[in-house]
């Protein structure tokens, strides 16, 4: 029995006016998006770093002095050539493992458990990082244009990335409207200076930075510092290559073919990033751009001002400092700074969701809000960065110090699983296939892929360990452990609820309505109740949000033989309790009047970190069927083993007993 849906989002609200009108399911197909809205989205990230990596190698290589410029050429060709082994790695990657787990799902595949979720926490952290790092750099480059606003670092921060999140979840399609101009206008406006400045160059007036002037106090150094600055500088121009992953993290949301689209916006953003990163070293270099990591470094500078970024010296060189179009590159280059985090808000909800199917992280991560985005996600990443961006103080400088350590890993880790992935395929393909070739040709990339990758992350921790990035070895393995723990933790209930065929039901009773999200213990036992408690006529009802679930209720019901009809109610909004409520109408309407009671199953728990792991479902529904007239609620508990705590009992025998739940002998009625 089914009936009409209601946009639930019906009427006037401050969130509708926010995040705009509910979307149903069967719109999903319509937030996909075709290539050139999935560069901006996705890409943004990698785009964005071309700002900051050059900027970020110069400062380091300028700590021993302006003679250690010369090696800025051979460490840029460096970054580029990892650069195209790690775009050329990814495509293998996306065409073998296009379901959207990218590294986490290959690392879990291929290498195991404790590897997948080591490479997903060191995601989820750099997740946060980029945004944090984003934004800050964004910020920097407002105040390089706007000094007088240097003291509300902080504030503007934390400003943009909640303006991030709200523009996020009003949907992929909507946010990618928003982002594609600022990112193509970046991808323009740098473009444009880049040739302006070679032209000059070649033209005999090359640019001049107005840092150009200034000598550096450098630090003295061994042989042993030498080598340990370049390969300091090579890390941090690898920041570059932040975000290459979020495209193998994305590929769900691409339109069909899937596959050929995510691997054509990987490649063309690594050719953009790699013509804009090369074009501004170039630039720097010809400019005479001098950074210094501590500004008072520079001799003749003001230290007592801001430091201009290298972005602002070269577009002032290039256009004038106070022309039309150094401002328009500056502007460029802060939204696309800021909007790079869009990267980030868009691969930690889908890992986020990924992970909680997989019961990895809270069950909530996986729930889809009213713009079909998982909100839940979204939320969190946006409160995490910005705590980072407060304990910070938004300074750009420390927070690079933490960046790139959790990519590297998921970047190593992950070629890693592919190389054992081509060497499984090739085991299993027959001598005369075809298709080995393809095959070897994957290990081949890969294999050069997780070799250069598992250098630069030895290279990155060496370099950075000591300037902040022992912070991340730290939260990896904590976040790791936490999600094996929810693991372990959603595999138990999962054994102690299973269904199995020794329930007993009661007989007949009014109207009984028993909600049925899986046929699982507390289920059947709910269903018990309404039976004993003889009502007229007892229904089971199952709300469905998608196809599959539903048939698999189906199917489970009949296997069970549970002897209580089973409906199946349409839900596309996503919403449970007005599908219930139109539900119980149209039944009056053809039965005439009839006091309904909703049978819903609910579990006990101990601790009150469970109640984040279980979504309170139950509750909620609860709260606003209760508004319904002539409508009962009966609450059936369920004590998971945890609530003894609360209870001093047990909800199932001692170990050598049968392994099955007992609930509580009541269920509790609100009228």
């Amino acid at each position: 029995m089914t009936n009409e849906p209601r946009d639930p989002g019906d009427g006037f609200t401050a969130k509708r006016w926010i995040i705009g009108e509910t979307l149903p399911t069967d719109k999903l197909d319509d937030q996909l998006l075709p290539k050139k809205m999935a560069l901006p989205i996705f890409a943004s990230d990698a785009l964005s770093s071309v700002a900051y990596a050059p900027q970020e190698l110069l400062m380091i290589l300028m700590t021993g002095g302006l003679a250690f410029l010369a090696f800025s050429p051979w460490v840029a060709v460096a970054v580029v050539a990892l650069l195209v082994v790690v775009v050329t790695s990814y495509r293998q990657l996306i065409k073998a493992y296009p379901s959207g787990g990218g590294d986490y799902e290959v690392a879990r595949t291929n290498l195991g458990e404790i590897p997948g979720v080591v490479v997903a926490a060191a995601l989820l952290v750099d997740y946060v990082l980029t945004v944090a790092v984003s934004v800050a750099s964004g910020v920097d480059n407002i105040i390089s244009a706007v000094p007088e606003i240097a003291p509300l670092r902080v504030e503007l921060a934390v400003l943009f990335v909640v303006l991030i999140i709200v523009v996020n979840l009003r949907g992929v399609r909507e946010a990618s409207l928003v982002f594609a101009i600022p990112t193509y206008l970046f991808i323009g406006s740098v473009a444009l200076m880049i040739v302006v400045g070679v032209l000059r160059t070649v033209a005999g007036d090359p640019p001049v930075a107005s840092s150009a002037e200034f000598a550096v106090q450098a630090e003295d150094l061994t042989q042993a510092g030498v080598i340990l600055l370049v390969l300091r500088a090579f890390s941090s121009g690898c920041s570059a290559l932040t975000g290459v992953e979020a495209v193998s993290n994305g590929v769900p949301a691409f339109r069909r073919p899937k596959v050929r689209n995510a691997q054509l916006t990987l490649t063309m953003m690594g050719g953009i990033a790699i013509a804009l990163f090369s074009g501004l070293t170039l630039l720097a270099l010809v400019s005479g751009v001098h950074y210094a990591e501590d500004p008072c470094a520079l001799i003749g500078f003001d230290c007592a001002t801001p430091q201009p970024s290298l972005m602002a010296q070269v577009a002032a060189a290039t256009f004038g400092g106070g022309s039309l179009l150094f401002y328009v590159v500056q502007a460029a280059t802060a939204c696309v700074l800021l909007l790079a985090a869009n990267t980030a808000f868009n691969g930690f909800p889908l890992l986020g969701a990924t992970l909680a199917r997989d019961g990895y992280a809270p069950k909530a991560l996986n729930t889809r809000g009213d713009r079909l985005v998982f909100s839940n996600g979204m939320v969190v990443l946006g409160i995490a960065a910005i705590a980072i961006l407060v304990v910070y103080r938004a300074n750009l400088t420390t927070l690079i110090q933490l960046y790139i350590i959790g990519v590297f890993v998921s970047f190593s880790l992950g070629q890693l699983g592919m190389v054992r992935h081509w060497r499984r395929v090739l085991r299993e393909l027959p001598a005369a296939s075809a298709e080995r070739r393809p095959a070897r040709t994957g290990l081949v990339i890969n294999g050069a892929g997780a070799a250069l990758t598992v250098l630069v992350l030895v290279i990155v921790t060496i370099t950075k360990f000591t300037h902040g990035a022992w912070l991340v070895f730290l939260l990896i393995p904590v976040l790791a452990t936490l999600m094996v723990g929810v693991s372990r933790y959603y595999r138990d209930v999962e054994h102690e609820i299973a269904a199995d065929d020794d329930t007993h039901f009661g007989s007949r009773g009014d109207l009984a309505l028993v909600l049925v999200n899986r046929v699982q213990k507390p289920v059947l036992k709910a269903v018990d109740y309404a039976l004993a408690a003889h009502h007229e006529k007892t229904l089971a009802v199952h709300v469905a949000v998608d196809p599959e679930t539903a048939e698999r209720v189906q199917r489970e019901w009949r296997e069970h033989r549970v002897p209580v009809p089973l409906v199946i109610v349409e839900s596309p909004y996503r919403e449970f309790a007005h599908p219930v409520k139109a539900f119980i109408e149209a039944y009056r309407e053809k039965h005439g009047p009839t006091v309904a009671t909703v049978y819903l199953p609910q579990y006990i728990v101990g601790h009150w970190w469970e109640g984040l792991l279980h979504n309170r479902r139950a509750r909620r529904m609860a709260s606003q069927l209760m508004l319904v007239h002539g409508v009962k609620i009966a609450l059936v508990p369920w004590l998971l083993d945890s609530s003894e705590l609360i209870y001093g009992r047990r909800s199932r025998p001692v170990p050598g007993q049968e392994r099955a739940g007992r609930p509580v002998e009541r269920a509790r009625s609100d009228g």
